[in-house]
């Protein structure tokens, strides 16, 4: 036997269809004492149930609402084998075999390894589609090994969650509770999981709660879950404070629950967190923190929440405790469009406008924001407040992730963009800034394979109007429309699959692959090992800058950075005399005098001086 639920205040009548016998629900009998035997409606907040004897895990289902014949699926269905638009099928969770018991938090006699907490995480975020060839949840499980070598903790997930076609990012997704079956289901994304934890990484899943994808969203036939009264970049926003609300908001609840419960995820990150519009006296993001809290209780290890959010309000990251939103961390854009302007200028490029000083790398990096409360020319208004008394790991860094590498006109990658010593100088800076550094897939090697926009809409109007819409976009900004790759078309998708044959070429063009993964193994030991690297404290950071000269110094702790991103040599003090631990180029290591505790940085190159251990570096050069 299974109860069939489902939220539809909107209906007059509804039934589930299972082949082709029907079966009318009703709401039960006490919540609705007035009904008779022969009344069908829905309990006073809208729920309707019906047990069904024959049915279980393995059955497809349907609901017919009111007089339209046409079956819908379930807006909480837990698989779509056969797409978006198809029927559902029940799923029992229970019947995965799980291996991850002792992954936990608290220590315990088992050789499987513990989980690092967030604040000395190295996150790692991967699209399953283009991840691998097969571009499966198993076949991302070959590739663990290679992570857990590099030094990743975590991977970060792009959305799972079922959307319309075969390929896409994932940010259209519209059976928020279904695993888009392309990848593997239900079970596919459970044995990654699992097989993560085997290897001691944890799991972060990208979960979109501020809009529906456009193909394929049935929500609004049952119930009021996005609201015209406010409106986002996607349409109406979703209603999380308006007449039904509460079961709007239940609905995104239960959904991370879900992928924390079900599916042992270690954490969720929450997609555009600023397209929310929620003015009630509970915030939805303080509700979710709260009953994540309580979750981790239940469950017996930590679960995290991280946060997109473009406000630059540190209130998302402050705890519950101090009446803020208690999301454990956020993204900090600042310190990308800060250190990513200072490699390469592009007029005309929307937010970037407002960067491309060597004073706002320094700010970000001492003050978390760049724009703190000062006016911004890009909005053209006062934007964002201080950061005060919080860690800096309540924030993630990084130079490329999914927005920053496929919103540019080609997918290009920073180092296809300010080649290879920048790009070695720019990772350097997200591993010793103070922030959670943040990898996106492939940049470790200095892939090749770019990661463009791509989708795989079935409405010939709308796969027509969203590649006419991506020219238009660029053309704004000076580029030929026949530059521009077709997100419609699967040569889009292909192309942006990671050649992992790079790392076994030898040849002398393809050389920088190995520099790069060397590079930035050598980055992930010496963050993982130093004390300095590790500490959270802003007060404790300390820069120095030449805006004419372009170069940079930052001290933490016992940790000396020096950057030159100028067209000439330049000398930077080492009044400590600190041994140089670490140089983007050979060049540097050759140019260091010792008697005169100075450095001898070339144009576009980085040196870290440590008088920390460098016994774990010293192994990863090696290797």
């Amino acid at each position: 036997m299974h109860e069939f639920t489902v939220w539809a205040p909107q209906a007059k009548k509804i039934a589930v269809k299972i082949g082709e016998a029907i079966y009318p629900m009703q709401a039960p009998m006490q919540t609705a004492p007035m009904q008779t035997a022969d009344e069908q409606t829905a309990d006073d907040r809208g729920w309707w149930r019906v047990a069904v004897e024959d049915a279980g895990p393995g059955t497809d289902y349907a609901f017919l609402l009111d007089d339209d014949p046409q079956p819908y699926p379930d807006p909480r269905s837990e698989w779509q084998p056969n797409g978006v638009d198809g029927a559902s099928r029940v799923i029992d969770h229970q019947a995965f075999h799980w291996n991850d018991a002792a992954w936990q938090a608290i220590p315990t006699p088992t050789p499987i390894p513990i989980p690092i907490p967030l604040s000395g995480a190295v996150i790692y975020e991967l699209h399953v589609g283009t991840f691998t060839r097969a571009g499966t949840f198993d076949a991302a499980i070959e590739r663990l090994p290679y992570l857990a070598d590099l030094g990743v903790t975590h991977i970060e997930l792009m959305p799972v969650a079922a959307f319309a076609g075969d390929f896409g990012w994932g940010y259209d997704g519209v059976a928020l509770f279904a695993v888009h079956a392309p990848y593997g289901g239900p079970d596919g994304l459970k044995r990654l999981i699992d097989a993560c934890h085997r290897h001691g990484v944890a799991v972060i899943v990208d979960v979109v709660y501020n809009h529906f994808g456009p193909v394929g969203n049935y929500s609004g036939k049952f119930g009021p879950y996005v609201t015209d009264d406010h409106h986002t970049p996607w349409g109406g926003a979703v209603n999380l404070e308006g007449a039904g609300s509460d079961q709007v908001r239940r609905f995104f609840l239960d959904n991370a629950r879900m992928w924390l419960r079900d599916y042992h995820a270690d954490g969720l990150r929450l997609d555009a967190t600023h397209a929310f519009v929620d003015r009630s006296a509970l915030h939805f993001l303080e509700q979710l923190a709260a009953e994540v809290e309580a979750l981790e209780s239940t469950l017996g290890r930590r679960l995290v929440l991280i946060a997109e959010s473009d406000l630059n309000d540190p209130r998302v990251v402050t705890p519950l405790q101090a009446h803020g939103y208690g999301m454990d961390a956020q993204t900090n854009d600042d310190f990308h469009h800060a250190l990513f302007t200072v490699l390469h200028r592009e007029r005309g490029q929307g937010y970037y406008d407002d960067f491309g000083s060597i004073a706002d790398l320094a700010k970000s990096l001492t003050r978390v924001f760049v724009y703190d409360g000062i006016y911004s020319r890009y909005r053209r208004r006062t934007h964002g407040r201080p950061v005060d008394g919080l860690s800096a790991h309540r924030f993630i860094g990084f130079i490329q992730n999914h927005d920053q590498v496929g919103n540019r006109a080609t997918g290009d990658r920073v180092e296809q963009i300010v080649g290879l010593d920048r790009a070695k100088v720019a990772a350097a800076l997200v591993f010793t800034a103070p922030f959670i550094p943040m990898i996106f897939q492939g940049e470790e090697f200095a892939a090749s394979a770019p990661f463009q926009y791509f989708a795989n809409h079935q409405d010939p109007e709308l796969a027509r109007a969203v590649s006419e819409g991506r020219k238009r976009e660029f053309a704004a900004f000076g580029w030929s429309p026949d530059e521009i790759p077709d997100p419609e078309k699967r040569e889009t998708f292909e192309r942006s699959r990671l050649n992992w044959d790079e790392l076994g070429w030898h040849e002398v063009h393809c050389g920088k692959h190995a520099e790069m993964l060397a590079w930035y193994k050598q980055l992930i030991q010496l963050r993982r090992s130093s004390p300095s690297l590790n500490d959270g404290d802003m007060g404790h950071v300390r820069v120095a800058f030449d805006e004419t000269l372009r170069w940079l110094r930052m001290e933490r702790g016992l940790v000396t950075v020096l950057c030159n991103l100028g067209d000439e040599a330049v000398e930077l003090d080492n009044p400590a005399g600190l041994p140089l631990l670490l140089a983007s180029r050979s060049d540097v290591r050759a140019d260091v005098r010792a008697g005169e505790r100075k450095i001898a940085l070339p144009p576009n190159t980085l040196a870290i001086l440590s008088g920390e251990s460098v016994e774990s570096v010293e192994s990863a050069e090696k290797d």
